[in-house]
């Protein structure tokens, strides 16, 4: 088995925000890796509008499903689960799929239908640059407020800003009607509310839920490694 972690919005170097899960996990004799996202800036610059999207990132994170017939579990966290949705659907090597404090498109939907029609207060959004991101100031206490203080002061270098595009564009397939899934709540997430994830869970085969923030993988991974290795 080998595990493909799509981490979420804004923010980049998937393997450090996967890492204290990953490590667990190999420990155990399981690999796994986290694609680059290219509307983070992970292939260069997120360029905006007419930078790369949502289907750049679906083709990054299906080019890693592709490149290998092992057994695979998809671990999808927030915004990854909309990619996820699309880079999953057909793959053959694909077992499963956890969503962690996941959006969980249908066809034709996208990110922008998730929300009340503003950004959240936790986002800058420059309409000039076609660009959004977490406010630093604010990323400890919404997304890591669970984690230990090595991880909060780490965390704001692994921040990204993403083409605002992704926001509208809509998923062309939706890998979680295919696929067994199980959709991981996080009952103390200050950036994803557990009322909005439990609507999500609905369209999942199997839900769980943990008494932590929008990171467990960073602030509960023997959690998360259990639960993975279990599935």
């Amino acid at each position: 088995m080998r595990v493909v972690f799509v981490h979420g919005a804004c923010v980049r170097d998937g393997s450090w925000w996967w890492h204290r899960t990953a490590e667990l996990l190999q420990e155990r004799g399981v690999p796994s890796v986290a694609p680059a996202l290219p509307s983070c800036g992970e292939a260069g610059p997120p360029g905006g509008v007419g930078g790369p999207g949502l289907p750049e990132d679906v083709a990054a994170v299906r080019q890693v499903l592709r490149a290998d017939d092992e057994p695979t579990i998809v671990v999808a966290h927030s915004y990854g689960g909309i990619v996820t949705a699309e880079a999953a659907a057909g793959v053959g090597a694909v077992r499963h799929l956890l969503l962690i404090s996941s959006y969980l498109p249908e066809v034709g939907q996208s990110l922008s239908e998730f929300g009340d029609g503003s950004p959240a207060p936790f986002l800058d959004v420059d309409p000039d640059a076609g660009t959004f991101g977490v406010r630093p100031e604010l990323l400890v206490d919404t997304f890591l407020q669970d984690c230990d203080p090595e991880v909060q002061a780490q965390a704001v270098d692994h921040l990204a800003r993403q083409n605002v595009q992704v926001t509208a564009q809509p998923v062309g397939a939706a890998a979680w009607q295919q696929l067994p899934s199980t959709y991981l709540v996080c009952a103390q997430d200050r950036g994803t509310p557990p009322r909005l994830q439990h609507e999500f869970a609905r369209r999942a085969d199997r839900v769980v839920e943990l008494d932590a923030g929008h990171h467990p993988f960073l602030s509960r991974p023997a959690a998360v490694r259990d639960l993975l290795l279990g599935l």
